[in-house]
C-alpha cells in the first residue's frame, strides 16, 4: 500500500511539473522576441541565417515594398546551399537570398550583398557599425528570426555605443513557425531546443563575452 502511495505522489509530483512546463516554455520562447519598429530607415540590414533565410528575405522584400526603406543589405555568412545544376557550383546563402528577394519583386539596383565573411551575430554588428561610419548612415531596420531578435538587437546596439555612432536601430521579424518553431510546441523538437535553448545559451556568452 504504501508502494501504491510512493507511486502516486511521484506521479502527481511528474503531472504538475509536466504542466508547469507547458505553461513555461511559451514564455521562454516569447522572451526572445523583440520588436522595435520603425516608421522608415535608411536601409534594411537581413541578419544572415542559412537555415532560415526564406523567411527573413521574404519579410525583408516584404517590408521593402511597403515603403520602409529604399535599400537591402545582405551579409555574407560564408555557408554554401546545395548544388546548383545551372551554374554548377554551390551557390552561397547571401545569392540564394538575392534571388528571392528579386523574385518578390525587390529591384536588383536596391539589393547590396556585402563582401565581408561574417560567421556570427557579433561580427555582423562589427561589420554594420563600419558599414554606418563609411556612408554616415543613421537609421537601420534589422530583419532577423524571431527568437534571435533580442541577441540581434542587444548586439547592433552594443556595437553601436561602443563606436559612438548615432544610429538609429529598429527590428521586426517574421511571425515563429514559417522556417522556427512554434511558440507553444518548439520544445517538442531537436530544432526547437537548438533555435530556443541554444539561444539561451548565446545570449548568456554574448552579454558576458561582448
Amino acid at each position: 500500500m504504501k508502494k501504491i502511495r510512493l507511486k502516486f505522489k511521484v506521479l502527481i509530483i511528474l503531472l504538475t511539473l509536466f504542466l508547469i512546463w507547458i505553461l513555461l516554455a511559451p514564455f521562454l520562447a516569447t522572451l526572445l522576441i523583440v520588436e522595435k519598429p520603425l516608421e522608415n530607415a535608411e536601409a534594411i540590414w537581413v541578419l544572415g541565417g542559412s537555415g532560415t533565410y526564406l523567411e527573413r528575405t521574404q519579410f525583408a522584400a516584404e517590408i521593402y515594398k511597403k515603403g520602409l526603406a529604399k535599400k537591402i543589405f545582405l551579409v555574407n555568412d560564408g555557408v554554401f546551399g546545395g548544388w546548383d545544376s545551372t551554374e554548377k557550383r554551390n551557390l552561397p546563402f547571401f545569392e540564394l537570398s538575392k534571388r528571392e528577394l528579386i523574385s518578390q519583386g525587390v529591384p536588383s539596383e536596391a539589393i547590396e550583398c556585402l563582401p565581408e565573411n561574417v560567421t556570427g551575430t557579433n561580427y555582423e554588428a562589427d561589420l554594420f557599425a563600419k558599414i554606418a561610419t563609411e556612408r554616415n548612415l543613421i537609421s537601420i531596420l534589422l530583419v532577423t528570426s524571431a527568437y534571435h531578435s533580442r541577441r540581434a538587437l542587444w548586439t547592433f546596439q552594443k556595437s553601436i555605443n561602443n563606436n559612438n555612432l548615432s544610429v538609429e536601430i529598429g527590428i521586426k521579424s517574421p511571425p515563429a513557425g514559417i522556417q522556427t518553431p512554434p511558440k507553444f510546441t518548439w520544445w517538442l523538437s531537436q530544432k526547437g531546443w537548438m533555435m530556443v535553448g541554444g539561444e539561451y545559451v548565446k545570449f548568456i556568452y554574448y552579454w558576458s563575452t561582448y
